[in-house]
C-alpha cells in the first residue's frame, strides 16, 4: 500500500510539472520577494535601489537602526536585530550592509552596538554576525536563564569589502574582518582578520595572507 501511494504522488507530482511549471514558480517567487521588499524597505533607515529583502524575514525589530545599500540581496528566513532596549538596558546600536552585498538564506545579524559590513560582501547560508552575547561567561551569571541574562558587547564587528563568510560562520564582538579576505565554512570567528587573508577553523586562524602590495 505504502508503495503504491508514494508511486501515485511522484505520478501527480510529475503531472503538476505541466499545469505549473518550474518557471512560473521562479517568477511568482520572485514577484513575492518584490512585494515583501516594499512593503518593509520604508521601516530601514536607508534601503538602496536595486536592493532585495526575500520573502519572508525570520525577524526584523528597530529596522530604524538598520541601513541596506544598492543592489544588496537579503535572502530567506533573515534576522535582522537592532536592540535599542532590553531588560531596562538601553543601547545605541546600528547595523549597516553595504553595496552590492549578497547575504544568503538564514543569517542572523544583530547589534547592541554596531555591526558594520563593507561592499560586495558574501555570505553562505545560516551565517551569524553578533555584537553581543547574552551576559559574561561567569558562574554567577550561567545560574540565570540564558534568554533573561543582560545583553553584553565587547566591542563592535566591522567585515570590509569583498569579504567571502561560507557557511555557517560565527563572527563574534570586537572583530574586524580585513578586505578580500576569505573566511571558511564553519568558522568562528573570536579575532581580528588582516586584509587579503584566508582564515578557517574554530577559533579561526589565518593560515594564508598576500601581500596588500602585490597581486
Amino acid at each position: 500500500m505504502a508503495v503504491k501511494i508514494k508511486t501515485t504522488l511522484q505520478i501527480l507530482g510529475g503531472l503538476s510539472t505541466y499545469l505549473y511549471p518550474k518557471e512560473l514558480s521562479i517568477l511568482l517567487r520572485k514577484v513575492l520577494d518584490q512585494w515583501y521588499t516594499g512593503r518593509y524597505r520604508n521601516d530601514f533607515a536607508s534601503f538602496g535601489h536595486g536592493s532585495t529583502i526575500c520573502y519572508k524575514a525570520n525577524m526584523l525589530n528597530d529596522c530604524n537602526d538598520i541601513s541596506i545599500g544598492h543592489s544588496t540581496w537579503l535572502g530567506k528566513n533573515i534576522q535582522l536585530t537592532a536592540w535599542k532596549s532590553f531588560q531596562d538596558q538601553d543601547f545605541s546600536p546600528f547595523i549597516k550592509i553595504g553595496n552590492f552585498c549578497c547575504i544568503r538564506d538564514n543569517a542572523h545579524i544583530t547589534a547592541i552596538n554596531s555591526v558594520q559590513i563593507g561592499d560586495n560582501v558574501l555570505t553562505g547560508t545560516n551565517v551569524l554576525i553578533t555584537d553581543n552575547t547574552h551576559g559574561i561567561v561567569s558562574k554567577s551569571t550561567m545560574n540565570i536563564r540564558p534568554a533573561l541574562r543582560l545583553l553584553y558587547s565587547k566591542g563592535a564587528v566591522i567585515i570590509e569589502d569583498n569579504v567571502w563568510l561560507g557557511n555557517n560562520v560565527c563572527i563574534v564582538g570586537n572583530v574586524s574582518i580585513g578586505k578580500g579576505s576569505i573566511i571558511g565554512a564553519n568558522s568562528v570567528v573570536t579575532s581580528s582578520i588582516p586584509p587579503y587573508s584566508v582564515a578557517v577553523g574554530t577559533p579561526a586562524r589565518v593560515i594564508k595572507t598576500f601581500n596588500e602590495q602585490r597581486d
